[in-house]
């Protein structure tokens, strides 16, 4: 079976749902947004959308065998992931509005920090796994992972984005100090449950 256009279509329905749907790098780009700007998370945006390109062709050219092999290297990753998340919602947590005299200390993620989220990112494995195992055919499997991967990172972009977007627009709302207070630490929070799955599966 090769990639036809009708499996390509629902390809990138399947990139497009799972990549405008609430995650750890939804919420981390709405807060942004609304701490830093739109023009200051670009990078984020697209430290996500490059690392997360990356995992899925490592992912396409066997790097999910070698978990399949090593599970315990996988659960390795899944808990330093979970680590990472929990120092980014205390970072959201304890963020506060930027003002021209604090710019130089208060920094929104970088590109290669967002990229390398990705690889600790609990939901963009199960993107990654899910696209390659569902939508890539074997029949020039190597060309397709490559397509795959282009695809769900051209998608991927603008729905990241739009997360960033709505976080910008929140800021004129959120410029009262108590109340911006309430959004991190509402945004925090769900940094935090967004890791219940990994602990239901952990003591299941």
């Amino acid at each position: 079976m090769t990639l036809s256009f009708d499996l390509l279509l629902g390809f990138a329905l399947f990139a497009l749902v799972t990549s405008i749907t609430p995650g750890p790098n939804n919420t981390m780009l709405l807060a942004s947004g609304v701490n830093f700007g739109f023009n200051r998370t670009i990078a984020h945006m697209l430290g996500i959308t490059c690392g997360f390109f990356v995992l899925v062709v490592a992912v396409g050219f066997g790097l999910g065998a070698v978990f399949q092999t090593y599970p315990l290297l996988y659960t390795l990753l899944r808990y330093v992931g979970a680590a990472y998340l929990l120092y980014l919602a205390w970072k959201i947590a304890h963020s506060g509005p930027v003002s021209d005299s604090d710019r130089g200390e208060s920094k929104p993620i970088s590109f290669l920090g967002a990229a390398a989220f990705q690889w600790v990112n609990p939901k963009a494995w199960i993107m990654a796994i899910g696209a390659i195992s569902t939508y890539t055919p074997l029949q020039g499997y190597f060309t397709n992972v490559i397509v795959i991967a282009a695809v769900f990172a051209l998608i991927n972009l603008p729905s990241v984005s739009v997360w960033a977007a709505c976080g910008t627009l929140l800021r004129n709302v959120l410029k009262d100090r108590r109340w911006l207070r309430v959004f991190n630490w509402g945004m925090a929070a769900l940094l935090v449950i967004s890791l219940y799955p990994l602990l239901l599966d952990s003591f299941s």
